[in-house]
């Protein structure tokens, strides 16, 4: 990031109001009103909130309440301790609807400085499971990818697709470091229309982990997708593994009448 970091030193700037007459807690007023704040592009990756005292003296509160608050963000991945500098701010949470979008372009969308990095990349025939799902026969030759995903520099997904390699032509680790898959996939004229999902947890391998900056064994989102294309043919299948703290599905719900 260009530039000094931007100290903020207001808060009235960012909004946070905390009422001492409520029964929540004054440490999780100030997690959520923080959250919002980066949340709502008030407070942007790079930007520092100072040391412990100055945020607890500009808001009036004590330093073992502010130190629990910026905790909690800490914890979600939001916020960094710098040592000699203070709290700053990492990123927001990247947050997914459930529609057929790529993660590269809802990362974009949401401003969130996506970068990718190619762990793997080959043709190999297609499993049981590949098969099934692409709609092709077991053995047939497919590309298998593997990429790790990051949000501002933070790893976000490790990203695992399979598709038929007649699709893509030219699939090199260039390409697929500079844009998102289906950026690739309508370049060369093929209109995703529709998509199979599922969602769901699982508990990280040692690789895994190390490829989210995580310890072995803790949860992760998982997503499962086949796509399909406008004539209804199957074009990728994918398994995909999200860094729990800093990244979540939405939902819009309706009631069924």
């Amino acid at each position: 990031m260009p530039g000094r970091p931007k100290t903020v030193g207001s808060t009235a700037g960012l909004g946070i109001s905390l009422d001492r007459k409520s029964p929540v807690p004054l440490y999780y007023q100030l997690a959520q009103q923080l959250e919002q704040a980066i949340e709502n592009g008030l407070l942007l990756p790079g930007d520092l909130l100072g040391n412990e005292g100055e945020v607890a003296e500009r808001l009036g509160l004590s330093r073992p309440t502010v130190r629990q608050g910026l905790k909690a963000l800490v914890e979600k991945g939001l916020l960094v301790r710098r040592r000699g500098v203070g709290t700053q701010v990492v990123h927001s949470t990247v947050k997914r609807p459930l529609e057929l979008t790529s993660l590269y372009d809802d990362m974009v969308e949401a401003g969130q400085g996506p970068s990718t990095r190619v762990v793997g990349k080959e043709v190999v025939p297609a499993s049981p499971e590949v098969a099934t799902a692409l709609g092709i026969a077991q053995g047939d030759s497919v590309y298998r990818l593997e990429r790790i995903r990051y949000a501002n520099g933070l790893p976000v997904a490790l990203l695992r697709n399979h598709l038929p390699t007649h699709l893509l032509v030219d699939l090199n680790t260039e390409l697929l470091e500079s844009t998102g898959l289906y950026r690739l996939l309508h370049a060369a004229g093929i209109e995703l229309h529709s998509a199979h999902q599922a969602v769901g947890a699982h508990t990280a391998t040692p690789e895994e982990a190390a490829h989210l900056g995580e310890p072995a064994g803790v949860p992760l989102l998982t997503m499962r997708r086949t796509a399909y294309d406008d004539s209804g043919k199957a074009v990728e299948y994918g398994t995909h593994l999200y860094h729990a703290a800093r990244y979540v599905f939405e939902f819009q719900l309706l009631v069924r009448t």
